[in-house]
């Protein structure tokens, strides 16, 4: 007899996107004369512009090919962005597309064998990049579902080859005031730039956690994090760090942005979890970004099959906020 074990991501079949749809979208997408990807992207990438456009499309993991329900289309979730460091709007994508891409460093540096910097395209050519579709749950209570491309953080490790202090993993964003209109003397007062989030070690080892180059089978445009950024399915959006230049291996458990600017609403652990509200408004549902719908929200946005057991024994933490 066969048993079918529904995953913790499983919605109803009717609100699932058709694969042909699907197909055609992405298709749609691929080619040079897609408009509305092209509009949300900006110009098409030239080879010379960004020397990893030959890397994409690159192959769908197949373990992480269904999020559950459909894929929001690319003109939206390239268009409505939080990303702070160009101002308190969602329409940032004009404003992000002025942050030079190229040349992007990222220095990997604390309790590793060896510090170094690698160049973004030298990073790329030491990792296999695969597609995965995700959920991803926003804070304020909106979601959207993007087929990011990237590789694992765990490949990261391996290349960073941190030593045994090592407990947490620091990220740290670039910090460019003359481009990112956000990070000016005055523009927000207090604000503590550049960004910083952090994670376990376990967390980082994790299959879900994933740095992403791509969305939508292209390379990812500024507005969505540009040259690589973090994402992790289970957490609040906040914590999915973009524009990243530096990964530092500590010891002791870094201190995020939002902890800082705000440690009554915004935690270190940040996990999805609809039963514990926002200081200021409920986490029961999300809006989805582009389909007019509100949905039940799931504990750990639907992966704690994944990543539940990473949580056993800290129950007194604030594990949800």
């Amino acid at each position: 007899m066969l048993i079918r074990r529904n995953r913790g991501w499983d919605i109803r079949e009717s609100q699932v996107t058709p694969e042909h749809v699907f197909l055609n979208r992405r298709s749609f997408m691929g080619g040079v004369a897609a408009a509305g990807a092209v509009a949300a992207f900006g110009r098409p990438a030239l080879a010379a512009e960004d020397p990893s456009a030959g890397l994409y499309p690159a192959k769908t993991n197949p373990a992480f090919g269904d999020a559950g329900r459909p894929v929001t289309e690319a003109e939206e979730a390239t268009t409505f962005n939080n990303y702070y460091e160009f101002g308190s709007s969602k329409r940032i994508a004009s404003a992000a597309e002025k942050l030079p891409l190229r040349p992007w460093d990222i220095v990997i540096d604390g309790e590793v064998e060896a510090p170094l910097t690698l160049g973004i395209d030298d990073l790329l050519k030491q990792v296999t990049l695969e597609e995965r579709i995700y959920r991803h749950r926003c804070v304020e209570a909106w979601s959207m579902v993007v087929p990011w491309t990237g590789f694992p953080v765990k490949r990261l490790l391996e290349i960073a080859r941190p030593n045994a202090n090592a407990k947490y993993v620091r990220f740290e964003t670039f910090n460019k005031p003359d481009v990112a209109p956000g990070q000016k003397p005055g523009f927000f007062t207090g604000y503590p730039w550049p960004y910083v989030e952090g994670i376990t070690m376990a967390e980082a080892a994790n299959d879900l956690a994933f740095l992403v180059t791509g969305a939508y089978g292209k390379p990812a445009p500024a507005s969505m994090g540009a040259p690589i950024r973090l994402h992790l399915p289970w957490k609040y959006g906040f914590k999915s760090i973009k524009g990243i230049v530096r990964v530092s291996f500590t010891a002791e458990r870094p201190v995020s942005f939002w902890e800082t600017l705000g440690p009554s609403e915004y935690g270190f652990w940040a996990n999805v979890n609809p039963e514990v509200a926002h200081p200021r408004w409920s986490q029961e549902t999300e809006q989805v970004l582009g389909s007019g719908e509100r949905i039940p929200t799931q504990l750990y946005n639907g992966y704690g099959e994944q990543v539940a057991s990473l949580y056993a024994g800290l129950e007194t933490e604030k594990l949800f906020m």
